[in-house]
């Protein structure tokens, strides 16, 4: 679903950078500036040195004057907001608002935000269809501009389906149920060595350490590690019985 952040006026050049990377991260790439405080922001040091790598994003951003010049072809906007405005759209927070969007399908997207120092214009508000509150602390609500995008941007791709997580490296094997049942027979003998298993009244030791083991799922090396433990305490066991 084509999507699209505007920022209206914004005066801290690294914003815009910061901007671009949260962007970035969440998989999306059009953002259009309006009436930004400084007409070279996209080329200024601090906005490439907080977009931290996001440097397409930076290249293909347009610079516009009006409000109407960023809203072409967008057909749902949202607005952020933290304070509801009277006769405005509906407000909703992000996650209760974005899911059910992301079903309808087709739709052209843009999430609208305000200048850092005075938020959104009430008669930007009104422009819109719904205006997103993210969920805060009420007595301390005021999000930077940076870390405002970054919360949308990922609830946004969340509720379009979100990225795949994997692990840095595949998860070993669990070990075959024969070296499960050789590391028991191995520790039984061990603990009755030591004396803690008593083979003439065993009770269900035994079968509770099966279904303990089977709940982990040891891999490879860990049978080995419980081995080397077992082996262990049959060695000092048997230095008890030397002296």
């Amino acid at each position: 679903m084509r999507t699209r952040f505007i920022l209206i006026q914004t005066s801290h050049a690294g914003n815009v950078g910061a901007a671009a990377r949260a962007m970035k991260t969440m998989g999306f790439g059009e953002l259009v500036l309006v009436a930004p405080r400084w007409a070279n922001v996209l080329r200024r040091e601090e906005t490439i040195q907080r977009a931290s790598g996001a440097l397409d994003v930076l290249a293909n951003a347009r610079i516009v004057e009006t409000l109407d010049e960023a809203l072409d072809g967008v057909t749902h906007l949202c607005a952020t907001a933290m304070v509801p405005r009277d006769f405005g759209p509906p407000t909703r927070t992000p996650r209760e608002h974005l899911g059910p969007l992301a079903a309808q399908g087709e739709a052209h997207v843009a999430f609208l935000f305000g200048s850092e120092r005075f938020g959104m214009r009430n008669e930007d508000v009104y422009r819109c269809h719904v205006a997103l509150s993210i969920p805060t602390d009420p007595n301390f609500g005021s999000l930077n501009l940076g870390a405002a995008i970054q919360v949308i941007a990922y609830e946004w791709r969340l509720a379009l389906g979100g990225f795949e997580v994997r692990d840095a490296v595949a998860p070993p094997p669990a070990a075959d149920a024969q070296a499960v049942a050789g590391m028991l027979e191995h520790w039984e003998r061990s603990l009755v060595e030591v004396g803690f298993l008593d083979p003439e009244a065993p009770k269900k030791l035994m079968p509770r350490l099966q279904q303990l083991f089977n709940r982990a799922q040891p891999t490879a090396e860990e049978i080995h590690i419980l081995r080397g433990i077992a082996k262990a305490m049959s060695e000092a066991a048997a230095g008890k019985i030397r002296r």
